[in-house]
């Protein structure tokens, strides 16, 4: 499996163009996609409102590149709820997984209701848990996963006060690297490009892959950095064996 983490250059309201970003990315690598293998977008990818609006984008882009694909997330009404979620959809368009945004956050709390579902999902063997933005930074979601994933995906929209990205994203490594080493998984994060257009605040690029079952610090973390996507092929043997030294030398939790 290749895990496809993308950080396009987006702009806020604009769909036409932030497609156009996302495919972009995809035909540079379409050739070598296979059905096994993965994509994620980032947080509010694509500003829609309603579910029918998101699958009508997200299940022929599906289809077209014939891969998994973690659409990011959107921000749904449905009657007087609000909420930020997405879905996970299989290479012929179909929705294997939702998930929310359980704890919005800043300003976002005005605008959207904290979400009820958490997103664990399956990919054949594959264990999957999916935290949107903001999610990844409580540790206690972790453990409200009925089992351990294998695969921690962050659909991201960074944003900074700060004149450069460079605060965010040494704070976004070093939580990545934590959360892989303390879990005993791998950590894809999909962001926002820097500098994406938003009406506010700046976007940083925080996107990335942690692994941790080498012994080189400076491999820990491979960040996308001013590229638009990075392109994985997680070992998973590798991360059993990363979990069975750690279990026996009493350093690992497995639920």
């Amino acid at each position: 499996m290749k895990l496809i983490l993308t950080q396009p250059q987006l702009k806020a309201f604009d769909n036409t163009h932030s497609l156009n970003s996302v495919k972009r990315i995809l035909d540079a690598v379409k050739g070598g996609l296979s059905n096994a293998d993965l994509v994620v977008l980032p947080e509010h990818v694509f500003f829609v409102q309603t579910e029918e609006e998101y699958r009508d984008i997200m299940q022929p882009l599906a289809r077209e590149y014939g891969c998994h694909v973690l659409g990011g997330s959107y921000h749904e009404i449905r009657e007087d709820v609000k909420r930020n979620t997405g879905s996970l959809f299989s290479p012929d368009g179909n929705v294997i997984g939702n998930y929310d945004k359980l704890r919005p956050y800043s300003d976002e709390r005005s605008r959207v209701d904290p979400g009820t579902r958490l997103g664990e999902m399956q990919i054949g063997d594959m264990r999957v848990l999916v935290l949107i933005c903001a999610d990844f930074w409580f540790s206690d979601l972790f453990l409200e996963a009925e089992r351990l994933p294998d695969l921690v995906l962050v659909p991201a929209l960074s944003v900074t006060r700060k004149a450069t990205p460079d605060y965010s994203r040494a704070l976004w490594r070093n939580l990545a690297i934590s959360r892989a080493y303390e879990f005993g998984v791998f950590v894809g994060i999909a962001d926002w490009g820097y500098p994406s257009t938003l009406p506010q605040l700046m976007t940083s690029g925080v996107g990335g892959f942690a692994d941790t079952t080498g012994t080189d610090p400076t491999n820990f973390y491979s960040p996308i950095g001013d590229q638009e996507a990075l392109v994985i092929k997680p070992d998973f043997e590798a991360l059993d064996r990363f979990r069975q030294d750690r279990a026996d030398r009493g350093f690992f939790w497995k639920k």
